[in-house]
């Protein structure tokens, strides 16, 4: 697919399906969010991946950091069935790293620019899916459960699959609507 192209179709796909990407496919997925802009090369990034079994270990995960934040009672009954809306669930963590030079939240950026990198490669490859967050993105107690340090925050979950209905028209927003010229 063509660079431009991808930058200027990609869209969000909430109802996925099997197949998920292939141990290949999912290698690509992952070498294009090691190519992110990245101050001083950190790599201030962890990549948990869920897929079969291991969606059902994030959803009980989910579950139990639902449980032990007091969220209410649908949260924690929905939370075991969220990581099963798709075939693949990639879990993205900004991984803190000591740096006089490149503050914490560049790090984060570089992080959710990872996200946003293995969100493009799945849909080169003709995946769809999707950058959730939600309350479990910003629960105190999943990091921990997820086996993140202390320092560690979620930055998303992206959740990638063969799309399962057709995609609606793209939106078209006027850039200059976003511009203001200094």
């Amino acid at each position: 697919m063509d660079a431009l192209k991808l930058l200027l179709t990609r869209q969000s796909m909430h109802a996925l399906q099997e197949p998920g990407p292939d141990a290949e496919q999912l290698d690509v997925i992952l070498r294009a969010a090691l190519r992110v802009p990245d101050f001083l090369n950190l790599k201030p990034f962890a990549f948990l991946i869920a897929e079969g079994e291991g969606r059902e270990r994030l959803g009980a995960l989910m579950r139990q950091a639902a449980q032990a934040s007091g969220r209410p009672q649908e949260d924690i009954e929905r939370a075991p069935k969220m990581p099963l809306r798709a075939p693949l669930v990639i879990v993205v963590a900004a991984r803190a790293r000591e740096s006089k030079l490149a503050p914490l939240f560049d790090q984060q950026l570089a992080a959710g620019c990872a996200v946003m990198a293995m969100q493009m490669a799945a849909f080169a490859q003709g995946f769809a899916g999707v950058w959730r967050s939600g309350w479990p993105m910003h629960d105190d107690h999943l990091p921990g459960l997820l086996g993140l340090g202390p320092r560690d925050r979620i930055v998303g979950f992206l959740y990638v699959g063969t799309a399962a209905k057709p995609y609606p028209p793209l939106p078209n927003p006027d850039p200059a609507e976003f511009v203001r010229r200094l």
